[in-house]
């Protein structure tokens, strides 16, 4: 006797649902539905606060933390040279680990119940629904909880002055990838650059999800070679 398909209802909380696809969720979470009403994760209300967040809230409450990192950096004795120098350190280091979280640990393949469903409240829900505004960025209080092992990782790699300006380079990185992915699909550029890296992150999403892991640049793509071919199908995007 074949076991009947399990099949997703939208209309209910979806992340205790997804992981019941077994083997066919890789193949369900990457077939997008375009709309900018995002569906419900939780039945409980608690927990479908937490998973909702505004844009403006990652600057809001992220850049008076890389400020007063840096000042740290700054009380120490450390010039500006230096602290613009730590920081740009920090937002290079950031664009590396941004390209890496989102090749090897976001796009990993699952097929188990917990394995599905963990990846679909990381990042398998953004793929199956791209345009919710809402889950766009990093929920802060996730943010929070990882920033305590990275700044202990930073502190035993640097030295006591210049660990949190480094650390404040990178919080800075995120904040403005979290910007930037956010506008590449709810902004309207106009400049050619914009457009170019609005194109080429809807074209991860809509064309080939294997390649094309860079959201502020396409640097680290070239590096490792996973490029995706130039030719863009613009129906998609």
């Amino acid at each position: 006797m074949v076991a009947q398909e399990f099949s997703v209802d939208l209309n209910k909380a979806l992340v205790f649902q997804v992981g019941h696809l077994g083997e066919a969720y890789e193949e369900w979470v990457h077939q997008p539905i375009v709309s900018k009403e995002g569906p419900r994760f939780f039945e409980n209300e608690v927990l479908e606060f937490l998973t909702r967040t505004v844009w403006w809230a990652i600057p809001v409450i992220w850049l008076p933390v890389v400020c007063w990192f840096v000042s740290m950096s700054v009380q120490m004795g450390h010039t500006l040279q230096d602290m613009a120098l730590l920081v740009v350190s920090g937002i290079f280091v950031w664009t590396l680990l941004e390209y890496s979280l989102h090749r090897f640990l976001f796009h990993i393949k699952t097929k188990s119940y917990w394995g599905n469903t963990l990846h679909y409240l990381l990042h398998g829900c953004h793929h199956k629904h791209p345009m919710d505004g809402l889950r766009l960025v990093f929920p802060p209080a996730a943010t929070a909880i990882l920033l305590f092992p990275f700044w202990n990782l930073v502190k035993v790699l640097a030295t006591p002055s210049t660990a949190p300006a480094l650390f404040g380079g990178g919080l800075l990185g995120y904040v403005i990838y979290d910007c930037t992915h956010y506008y590449l699909h709810h902004g309207q550029p106009r400049s050619d650059v914009p457009k170019g890296l609005k194109k080429y992150h809807l074209n991860h999403h809509f064309r080939i999800q294997d390649k094309g892991f860079g959201i502020t640049s396409s640097f680290w793509d070239r590096v490792f070679g996973t490029l995706p071919p130039s030719k863009v199908d613009e129906k998609s995007i």
